[in-house]
Parts: structure tokens; C-alpha cells; sequence
């Protein structure tokens, strides 16, 4: 017997180099007008229950990304997105942003070619390409502080640089540990620990740590693990990510402008990255993050209010 109550959710989830992203495109919160930052700040205030519905158990997981698809105000654009994840909204979301392209094209409202994305932090750029891959031009990417050391209880002083690339990232390459699957609880444990050291310790806004390392793939340059807000890793090379560490190799001088990197991640995936100068003085870069995402399912989520974690099961 149909319950009128029941309210209904269309979702096409996808997954890039591994990592999930869920797009909600229909039956998302009436969000009002104005950019789609404004909107941003009226999901966080007033419909949060909606976030920790989508993703977060009993429908979603902890690594699972969500997509709110959205009308753009800047009309140049195909469409206007705000990410979030199982414990809050980001600010921009690479991976996110290659599997919500991918989405459109599944959907038949874009096709191959140039399309711009309004998302909470600026407008970026993804290029559909007919072999199914997707580059996004990021927006302004930076290194804040090079080399901030900061005193983490059970572990010591650990340094790392801090970069913005949509999000706030602390980047580590010397932490003596390595990075494969067989030690994601030690690697989990160790960057959750030195985000509440950095967090305490100047930088707020950090709520991504980034290790990298060699790479053991031919054709890849390093190899990287990403903790999340949330506490789940990236299955993908990050987006984001890949875009901070494009800025400290540009800010060292260890990369040339325009010149490939090719990032891989905790799980074998590889994004394809590069940049070019905005502002030398400033360390500013325009980061490229090129990726494949997959549409792997078609989903009507429903909400019943008589269902106990109808809102989702939250820390």
C-alpha cells in the first residue's frame, strides 16, 4: 500500500578511479534564489537532515560523496552543483565534478565538449571528451604555508605544507609510512591524529590531509592517501588534492608549467594532471585534473518519517 508521505529522491550514483558520487537530481530541498553559495549557506541551515539522509547510513556510506544538482545563477553554465559528504558540505570536489559530468552526458543534457560548473567556490570548467574522459579546469590554486610544523600527541612534530584548491589540504611527504591498502588503519589513524594537531595549532580550515610517496605504477609520478572530513579516504588520486600538491610543485619550481603529473591513488587509480600561472608573485595556478568516472546505478531513494534513521544514522 502507497504512503503519500513518502517522499522520493532520484539519484545516479557513479564512482571515479573508485571514489563514489552520488548526484540528487530531483526531489532535493526548495533552496531559493541567488548564487549557488548562497544556496550552500540555506542547505547547511535549514535542511542538513537532507545531507545525512542521502549519504550516510542506512542508504549511503561514510566515503559516499553527494551531488545536489542545482540551476546555475551564472547562466553561462550547464548546471550548478554543491557537494557534501557524510559529515558536512566541501567547497569544491574534483572527483565530484568528473562524475557529475558524466551524470549529464548519461542523462542526454550535455554532450561532448566544454561545459562550466557554478559550484560554491567559483565557476570551473570540465571538457567531455568522446573517450568518455573529463578534465576540469580547478579553480585558483595556492600554497598558504610551506613547511608548518605542528607537535601531534603520540607522534611527534610532523611538517607539511598547506595549500587551497577548493578545499584546505595539509601536505605530508615525510611520515615514513607506506601507503597501500594493507595499512589503511594506520594510515587513517595517523592523518586523523595530525589533522586535530594542525586544526589546534593554527589552521582551522584544514579538514584534508594528504600523504604522498614514490609510486610503483610505470607512468605515475607519486602515489597519494587522502583522509577526508569524515574520516573516510579517497579511493580516487583526489581532485582537490591533486590540484594543492600541483600548486607546492609549482610554488618549489619541481614542476613546469603545463607539464603532465600523473597522480595515483591509495588504490591503483591515476588522474592526469597539470597547470599554468595566474600570478607568479602570488603562487597562484590554474590547475587541469583530467579523470573517468562510470554511472553504475539509478536509484529513487524514499524518506519515510515513520523510519526511525529516515534521516540517516549521524555521529
Amino acid at each position: 500500500m502507497s504512503n503519500p508521505a513518502i517522499r522520493k529522491i532520484q539519484i545516479i550514483d557513479s564512482h571515479t578511479g573508485g571514489e563514489p558520487t552520488r548526484v540528487v537530481i530531483a526531489g532535493g530541498p526548495e533552496l531559493g534564489g541567488g548564487t549557488v553559495a548562497d544556496r550552500l549557506e540555506v542547505f547547511r541551515e535549514r535542511h542538513d537532515p537532507f545531507r545525512s539522509a542521502v549519504v550516510n547510513e542506512p542508504r549511503g556510506s561514510d566515503v559516499v560523496v553527494g551531488a545536489l544538482l542545482c540551476e546555475p545563477a551564472d547562466k553561462c553554465c550547464a548546471a550548478g552543483v554543491i557537494f557534501f559528504n557524510n559529515v558536512s558540505y566541501l567547497g569544491m570536489c574534483g572527483h565530484g565534478t568528473i562524475g557529475l559530468v558524466v551524470t549529464l552526458a548519461h542523462l542526454g543534457r550535455i554532450q561532448c565538449g566544454e561545459h562550466k560548473i557554478e559550484t560554491p567556490v567559483g565557476v570551473v570548467t570540465a571538457t567531455l571528451y568522446p573517450n568518455g574522459e573529463v578534465s576540469v579546469a580547478n579553480i585558483p590554486s595556492w600554497r598558504a604555508k610551506k613547511a608548518a610544523t605542528v607537535d601531534v600527541p603520540g607522534l611527534g612534530p610532523v611538517t607539511g605544507d598547506v595549500a587551497w584548491s577548493g578545499n584546505w589540504f595539509f601536505l605530508i611527504e615525510k611520515h615514513g609510512l607506506d601507503l597501500s591498502l594493507a595499512t589503511v588503519d594506520l594510515l587513517t589513524d595517523y592523518t586523523w591524529r595530525v589533522r586535530q594537531a594542525v586544526n589546534a595549532q593554527g589552521f582551522p580550515e584544514v579538514d584534508h590531509v594528504e600523504l604522498f610517496g614514490p609510486s610503483t605504477s610505470p607512468g605515475a609520478h607519486s602515489r597519494n592517501f587522502v583522509l577526508c572530513p569524515g574520516k573516510a579516504y579517497d579511493r580516487s588520486p583526489c581532485g582537490t588534492g591533486t590540484s594543492a600538491k600541483l600548486a607546492c610543485l609549482a610554488a618549489d619550481g619541481k614542476l613546469a608549467e603545463g607539464a603532465a603529473w600523473v597522480q595515483e591513488s591509495i588504490i591503483g587509480s591515476t588522474f592526469k594532471g597539470s597547470f599554468t600561472w595566474l600570478d607568479r608573485a602570488a603562487g597562484k595556478v590554474a590547475p587541469v585534473i583530467t579523470g573517468t568516472a562510470f554511472v553504475n546505478s539509478e536509484i529513487t531513494q524514499l524518506l519515510d518519517e515513520r523510519d526511525p534513521f529516515c534521516w540517516g544514522i549521524r555521529a
